[in-house]
């Protein structure tokens, strides 16, 4: 049986990373431990990682989040003489799965994305203390922060070598964050991404690299200095003490995995999953002190903590699942309590933390390489966030009128104000704009139709629903779209639904999880790059890979 990877850690047993907490500043310290890798046949040695390292730190920025509201500024540095971060393990990126390298590889972009945007969602910032060599994937750790400071000494540089060492693209999206972020001259980056050793010193901030560069004598002092300072000139209100998220519970059978108010039901034949969403039993809390008090167990908190580890669970452990199943059953009225308690509050920090929570793990579902369509069956309780997984599937198909035998209430769709700004996409549009790009009337008559539990006939009027079917036509038209999407190469699906997905602007984002993530998958298929004779295989062996010369 293939390993599972499970995304759930607890602190306590942190392999590789150190948080120490002195009121508003936290000390993230990288020490990986190099016999700590997540599979056999390679040490994760100058501070590379691998997924394992990569769960450890999604864990920390998300816990820093609900756990130490008190924290305003996190210093990121390692934990080890003379090197930061050498990237991700290229032993492990030689002898991984093309799957688990693509899966790897958006992973890691989406937690340096959620810390990334932690001074805008949390008024947290990241500074990154660089000392000792910065390399891939370590820089691009360095560059997710909001300010970098670089020790000026013959060992410390920073560097993107992906391109002369292993023949692929830098950090996926390291390339995009020096030009769209730190604003690097196009022929400068050039220069950059050409070259094994780094640069170092004054010419990195010359180019744009880095912020600071401090004489390593004064390093340490310097950057608790401006740590101190940030959080002294941060917006951020002084929070009292957060929640803790305990270890969550979770059931496996062979064919099934459920939590308390999620779970998926997996069928191997049909290469399908269907995961079902649990509406709340009881009403929402009546005030933000009443739900603090009751920590991960909140209904908001543990319905999206439940969501995202099954989305994540199911990305890396079931690969040959390629169509996913959404619904929902419960009580929308009391769903919409739920939710309103934290749209009332949306100023007060835990409730801005859930819906901030909330927007990651829609996001997951969005860049998520599966083809997804919801059923919005009688009984179910798609509202407002909830409602937002409709507008991120491929389809969606919504039961219209009564059915035999079916004493459910009928299938409503209902909008509130979540679907209409608190949960963008990664285009920076909320998923109504982007399904509505070219008829932006829809979105005012949806906003119209706001608070109202909407029948089939008035969703299909709205189109908030692909497809509205009778009892006569439902069975037969689900059962041919399933089997139909069973059929078709699941490489063509992938280049299709992510492309359809992300319509509108483009973003960093977008550019990240869209064209780099596109490239970085093409290239990793490469004879170039993996092939016996590829650079990414004889890395370390003193000989250069050889190359296939066609440009294509």
């Amino acid at each position: 049986m293939p390993q599972v990877i499970d995304f759930r850690v607890d602190p306590a047993n942190y392999r590789h990373w150190q948080v120490e907490y002195a009121g508003p500043v936290a000390t993230l310290s990288m020490d990986v431990d190099e016999q700590g890798g997540l599979f056999e046949g390679y040490e994760l040695k100058l501070n590379s990682y691998d997924l394992g390292v990569d769960i450890e730190l999604n864990d920390v920025v998300q816990r820093m989040r609900f756990e130490h509201p008190e924290v305003k500024v996190v210093v990121l540095r390692s934990g080890k003489e003379n090197v930061f971060c050498a990237g991700a393990n290229i032993r492990m990126l030689g002898g991984a799965a093309h799957s688990h390298k693509v899966n790897f590889c958006k992973f890691t972009n989406e937690t340096r994305n959620a810390f990334e945007a932690a001074e805008q969602d949390s008024g947290q910032q990241y500074i990154a203390a660089v000392k000792g060599a910065c390399a891939g994937g370590g820089y691009e750790l360095a560059l997710a922060c909001n300010h970098i400071m670089l020790t000026d000494d013959s060992t410390s540089a920073v560097g993107l070598p992906e391109v002369p060492l292993l023949a692929v693209l830098p950090g996926t999206g390291g390339l995009t964050r020096i030009t769209d972020k730190r604003k690097v001259r196009r022929d400068i980056a050039d220069i950059f991404c050409s070259i094994e050793e780094g640069v170092k010193g004054q010419r990195a901030k010359d180019w744009r690299l880095v912020d600071e560069v401090i004489v390593n004598s004064k390093f340490n002092d310097t950057v608790s200095a401006r740590a101190l300072e940030f959080a002294k000139n941060s917006s951020k209100a002084d929070t009292d003490a957060g929640i803790t998220f305990e270890p969550l519970a979770r059931t496996h059978t062979e064919d099934s995995v459920s939590w308390s108010v999620v779970s998926v039901e997996i069928d191997r034949a049909g290469r399908k999953a269907v995961f079902t969403i649990k509406g709340p039993d009881e009403a929402a809390s009546a005030t933000m002190a009443e739900f603090q008090s009751l920590g991960d167990q909140a209904y908001m908190v543990r319905l999206c903590r439940e969501l995202e580890d099954a989305i994540l669970h199911m990305r890396l452990n079931e690969m040959e699942i390629g169509l996913w199943v959404i619904r929902t059953e419960g009580d929308p009225e009391l769903f919409t309590g739920h939710e309103a308690l934290l749209a009332d509050n949306a100023d007060h920090w835990l409730a801005n933390e859930v819906r901030q929570y909330w927007k990651r793990t829609l996001k997951r579902l969005d860049v998520t390489s599966r083809s997804l369509v919801a059923f919005i069956e009688h009984g179910s309780c798609f509202v407002g966030v909830l409602a937002e997984i409709l507008f991120s599937v491929d389809r969606s198909y919504m039961m219209d009128g009564e059915f035999e035998d079916d004493d459910r209430a009928l299938a409503t769709i209902k909008l509130t104000e979540a679907n209409f700004g608190p949960y963008p996409m990664g285009n920076g549009l909320t998923r109504l704009q982007t399904r509505f790009l070219g008829e932006p009337e829809q979105v005012d008559a949806a906003k119209a139709a706001m608070g109202n539990a909407l029948d089939a006939q008035a969703a299909d009027k709205i189109g908030l629903a692909t497809v509205i079917l009778d009892d006569i036509d439902w069975d037969d038209e689900v059962r041919i779209f399933v089997e139909e999407r069973a059929s078709f190469s699941p490489d063509a699906m992938t280049g299709m639904e992510a492309n359809l997905r992300f319509a509108g602007p483009e973003t960093m984002e977008t550019r990240i999880f869209g064209r780099l993530t596109a490239w970085q998958n093409w290239i990793f298929i490469r004879p170039n790059a993996v092939g016996e004779n590829g650079a990414l295989q004889r890395y370390g062996t003193g000989v250069r890979g050889e190359f296939d010369l066609d440009r294509v």
